[in-house]
């Protein structure tokens, strides 16, 4: 059967067993709490419903748009920030091939995940030669990334295609009544999808902001659902906790803490899933760290990091712990060849395939990491496919969501992002924020720039 696991044994001697026990008994009060949405953020916990309350037929309509909107394209390019590119990015990455790509799909890019004038432009440049659409995904239409790269490549498309055609190749997905982006969107008749008004944008992949680009890449987003959906039964106040993988999860990260591990490496053995990583960095990052507390998330690619990091993991501050997200069996068969000279001393390996070459460095680099006084846990999939990555998405999400009330912060908000906006828009002189910009500028006077 697929189905994620979770391995703790790398964690004993680390916790005593009361410690559990307090973290144990908070986890069925809090997952209560959320499913009942009786917690002061309840409008942003639509996210623990999608898997089981978007229905098939909108799933099969998203499917028939990316079909019939990819047609006769090459590109799709999403614009997009934040949680409203990195959950698609994850899973597009996760599933599509490493080289190349398949040519009955098209070529999937993104823009407006930084202001990189090179990146854009040069972007912009490729984008010339190429049959290609837009998906902008923006709640408000007015986030300063997004929005600068939608203006430059709206005015692209318009000008290589005149604003008729242009706005057949535009799809929104935005708020459903208010904003400039639906504005827009009404304006000029593109089609476009909803982001709930229940869901925050780091959770929000299970949403039209995650699952149209997904479609675009061709993508199976019923067995995507089928996963979390899943993961949402196992997850339940109904589930007993040694059987709740994520509030398993939860409570040992918490319990971590408690003991001076601030800092979480995510690692991964499989490079795919590096921008899964990248994700579930935002997903934590921004529900956690707030009034001085949380668990610092950090991600690895190993075996690439241990020629990088090893070093500090190994024998630096004993302040981290890991948790290793592995996946049972990979898609292709690949073993070492003999050599006739054996001059790198490898004939050892001779007809053993990579990915038991790749499982000992994870079991060894556990192992060293642990006798290293690094506390290890495993999460591990069968496969890299979108019935498993739907599994991953809800299992973070859940064990997210109870960690954050066990540190006793609010993890659907995120008012620390808001301090460098009013920087950057007081030093772009922005109206209505002449104030800080003359704060600012005497403060940059005062450090010399």
């Amino acid at each position: 059967m697929d189905e994620l696991k979770i391995n703790l044994t790398d964690t004993k001697g680390y916790v005593e067993p009361r410690d559990m026990e307090a973290f144990q008994h908070q986890t069925t009060r809090i997952i209560s709490k959320l499913e009942e949405k009786s917690g002061d953020p309840d409008e942003f916990l639509g996210w623990l419903d999608l898997p089981q309350q978007t229905s098939r037929e909108e799933l099969i309509e998203m499917a028939r748009t990316a079909e019939s909107f990819t047609k006769d394209l090459d590109t799709v390019l999403i614009i997009g920030i934040g949680g409203s590119y990195l959950g698609a990015k994850a899973v597009i990455e996760a599933l599509s091939p490493y080289f190349g790509s398949d040519k009955s799909r098209p070529e999937i890019v993104f823009a407006g995940q930084n202001i990189d004038e090179d990146y854009h432009h040069e972007l912009r440049e490729w984008l010339n030669d190429r049959e290609y659409g837009i998906v902008v995904i923006s709640k408000s239409g007015t986030t300063t990334e997004p929005g600068i790269a939608f203006r430059i490549f709206k005015e692209h498309l318009e000008e290589k295609k005149g604003q008729q055609e242009a706005s057949r190749r535009i799809i929104a997905v935005t708020d459903r009544e208010k904003g400039a982006l639906r504005k827009l969107t009404n304006e000029r008749g593109y089609k476009s999808y909803v982001i709930p008004d229940d869901v925050g944008g780091r959770y929000s992949v299970l949403t039209p902001v995650g699952l149209v680009p997904i479609a675009m890449a061709g993508y199976d987003l019923h067995k995507l659902l089928e996963g979390a959906e899943a993961m949402r039964q196992r997850t339940s106040s109904e589930v007993e906790y040694h059987n709740n993988p994520a509030a398993q999860y939860a409570v040992m990260r918490n319990a971590l803490y408690q003991k001076g591990k601030a800092i979480e490496i995510l690692g991964i053995y499989q490079a795919r899933l590096y921008f899964f990583m990248e994700w579930w960095k935002q997903l934590f990052g921004e529900s956690e760290g707030k009034d001085h507390k949380g668990i610092f998330p950090s991600i690895a690619q190993f075996t690439t990091d241990l020629h990088s990091m090893g070093q500090y993991i190994q024998e630096g501050r004993r302040i981290l712990f890991e948790t290793i997200l592995s996946v049972e069996e990979p898609r292709h068969h690949l073993s070492v060849p003999p050599a006739n000279d054996d001059t790198d001393n490898l004939n050892y390996l001779s007809g053993k395939r990579m990915q038991e070459v790749n499982a000992m460095a994870e079991k060894g680099t556990r192992l060293a990491h642990t006798d290293g006084d690094v506390p290890n846990m495993t999460i591990s999939i069968p496969r890299i496919d979108e019935y498993n990555l739907g599994q991953l998405i809800y299992f973070f999400e859940k064990a997210c969501a109870i960690s954050g009330y066990m540190l006793d912060v609010e993890p659907f908000n995120q008012p620390g992002v808001e301090a460098y906006k009013t920087n950057m828009f007081g030093l772009l002189g922005k109206p209505g924020y002449e104030k800080e910009r003359q704060r600012l500028m005497e403060k940059l006077r005062e450090n010399g720039e």
